[in-house]
């Protein structure tokens, strides 16, 4: 049965029952070093581990289990049989919900964690009860969890696709093009300037794929493809350090499952 995340802001007014903790020193998420998979470690309390929180968010409940983001101090003391792993790390390694949660989690602990004050006229905010936000008490600024919108494509010429290396990729793996939105964009414009600057090509017949949420650090990926339309491959050096045209049939070193990246070269494999 697949397990469900339902979103929530208000905790159980009284919390006697385990809950999941989703917990991070920096952007490391505490799990239970057992076997090779991680698992998120299930209390009460994080007292219960001699852990105390900096701050803490109620996130919801998953699968009918509480659910809540914490902030650890750098110098918290790990207890045996859990340990700290970044999510880069975890990736591929967990439930693909379970991990979602994860990003979700890391993204609204360093929300947590950067909004103590307003940005505009540097007064402690306020909590809101019932929405996930802060309010500056003073200049009534509101401040929501960041989100990044970035568009991600796959780029066709007949049974070919376009796939590119960035710098900080793994060695011998590609992938497809992707990018940020600029204000005052929409996403379509996105896919033909970021293709445009970053290969030197053209496309057309832009369509919706889907979209993922990506915590690194606070992204949602919102997937198109599109058919090559005219242009020589003249890559960007400073965001690419190779890109070409590969067949269906003879792919490189690609993402792993389950990324979008991922999803969208195994549905053009398939078609």
């Amino acid at each position: 049965m697949q397990q469900t995340f339902i979103p929530g802001i208000i905790p159980p007014a009284v919390q006697s029952e385990p809950s999941l903790w989703f917990a991070f020193v920096g952007n490391k998420l505490l799990i239970h070093s057992e076997g090779t998979v991680g698992h998120i470690p299930r209390f009460v309390s994080l007292a219960e581990i001699g852990l105390k929180p900096l701050r803490s968010q109620f996130l919801g409940t998953f699968d009918g289990i509480g659910c809540y983001s914490a902030e650890l101090p750098k110098d918290s003391i790990i207890h045996d049989g859990l340990k700290l792993m970044g999510l880069r790390e975890l990736y591929g390694s967990l439930d693909e919900e379970l991990y979602a949660l994860c990003g979700r989690a890391v993204q609204i602990v360093e929300w947590d964690r950067t909004h103590q004050y307003c940005g505009y006229c540097a007064t402690p905010t306020i909590q809101l009860a019932h929405e996930r936000a802060k309010r500056c008490p003073k200049c009534e600024l509101v401040n929501y969890p960041r989100l990044s919108p970035a568009m991600i494509v796959l780029v066709s010429r007949g049974e070919e696709v376009l796939l590119a290396r960035a710098p900080r990729f793994p060695p011998g793996m590609y992938s497809v093009l992707a990018g940020f939105v600029e204000p005052g964009e929409s996403l379509e414009e996105t896919v033909v300037r970021e293709v445009r600057e970053e290969v030197g090509i053209e496309v057309k017949d832009i369509r919706y794929f889907g979209s993922q949420p990506w915590p690194f650090p606070n992204s949602l990926m919102i997937g198109f493809t599109a058919t090559y339309a005219s242009g020589d491959i003249v890559i960007e050096p400073q965001e690419l350090v190779e890109a070409a045209w590969f067949s269906k049939y003879n792919l490189p070193q690609i993402p792993p499952k389950p990324s979008i990246a991922r999803k969208l070269l195994d549905w053009f494999v398939s078609t």
